[in-house]
Parts: structure tokens; sequence; C-alpha cells
């Protein structure tokens, strides 16, 4: 896969009067590249609907797709990848049905990043590191020291996720991570591009360092 900065989620819940292709083509435009549909309500034909419109906007700036859950509709749209938690398939039978598109993994413990990366996951999310709103079933944050254990042992992308804002995303990168999501501090913002300005920013005096 493609190696990736900065991550977005759609998190429509947290830009209510705004439309959804709109804020994540902001997101684009502002460095984002990865861009993942996460709809854990809408009808499988809404969500079908949302991934066919992402998967065009996507295409035509080149960055990475991928959707969460729903591997049917990731398939349907050609989507670049998924992205599935502890709760869903393995690993190991979800690529048999995927074959070679991406498949990310939310871990939070360095139990569970042992084994996404010996089954097979070319990405795991790491979280959440902050309290977070962005998800109902959240569990406790994993803080800053999960960072560290995967940075000594995992070697396979990862991603920081979970209540990550640009006044507390230094502590984040100085524990390890070079690749960072965030959701309601991007989704939400009055300019979009320039928050995801700030974390590239951010993520590159670090990566210098």
């Amino acid at each position: 896969m493609k190696d990736f900065k900065l991550y977005t989620i759609t998190g429509e819940e947290f830009h209510p009067n705004r439309d959804m292709i709109t804020v994540m083509e902001e997101a684009i435009k502002g460095g984002s590249d990865i861009i993942q549909l996460r709809d854990k309500t809408s009808s499988k034909k809404v969500v079908f609907e949302k991934a066919k419109q992402l998967r065009e906007i996507t295409k035509k700036y080149g960055v990475t797709f991928i959707v969460n859950d729903h591997i049917d509709v990731a398939l349907a749209v050609d989507a670049d990848g998924i992205h599935i938690g502890q709760d869903d398939l393995p690993i190991e039978e979800a690529r048999k049905i995927v074959g070679n598109k991406i498949i990310g993994l939310s871990t939070h413990a360095i139990e569970e990043a042992r084994a996404a990366q010996k089954n097979g996951a070319d990405y795991i999310g790491v979280g959440p590191i902050f309290p977070t709103k962005s998800k109902v079933d959240v569990v406790d944050p994993v803080t800053t020291d999960y960072i560290r254990q995967v940075v000594k042992e995992i070697t396979i992308p990862f991603v920081a996720i979970g209540g990550i804002k640009l006044h507390n995303v230094d502590q984040v990168l100085e524990a390890g991570a070079s690749r960072i999501c965030a959701i309601s501090e991007i989704v939400g913002a009055e300019d979009i591009q320039s928050v995801c300005k700030q974390f590239i920013e951010k993520i590159d005096q670090k990566v210098k360092i």
C-alpha cells in the first residue's frame, strides 16, 4: 500500500449541515491521503451510494479509499481496501474475500497488534489514544504508552487514532507515531484544509527530527 500521513474518516455526525463529499474533498485538498467511509447506521444501499461517490472523488485525486466494515460495498465500488475491528471477520477470512486489497485492523493492545501483523494486516489502527466521542462502543484510552510498544515491535504501518486534536498531536508524534487519524478535529472544522495542513506540518516537523 502507498504510505500515508493523514487519515481522515467521514464522521458525518460532526458536520451535520455540510455535504459529506464537499467535506471530504476539502480534507483531500488539505493533504489527507487516506479517506475512510465509516457509516454504522445507514442502510446498505445508502452506504453503497456514499461509497460510490467517495470512490469517484478519491480516484480523481489519487487518494487511497477504505471502507469500514462493509466488505461487499468495498468490492462493489472497487475501493482500495477495508478496515475491520476485533469483532469482525478474522483477517485470514477477509483476505480470501478481498484478495490483494488493503486490510486495516483496529487494535487496542500489543497482543492484538502482534496477531494482526502475523495474520497479514496491511496496517493497524492504534488507539484510542485519548478519550473520544466518535465511536459509541469505544474502549478505554490506550494512551501514548501503546504507541511506544508498537514502535518497538511492529513493522507494518500503524496509524494513531482516537481523540487526536491539533493541541495534543505533539504527544502522539513524540511517542513515535508518524501517521495520524483525526475525525472531529478535521471534518468538524470551519476551515478543513487549514486544519489538515497544520496536522501535516506537525507530522513533517517530527519526522525530520
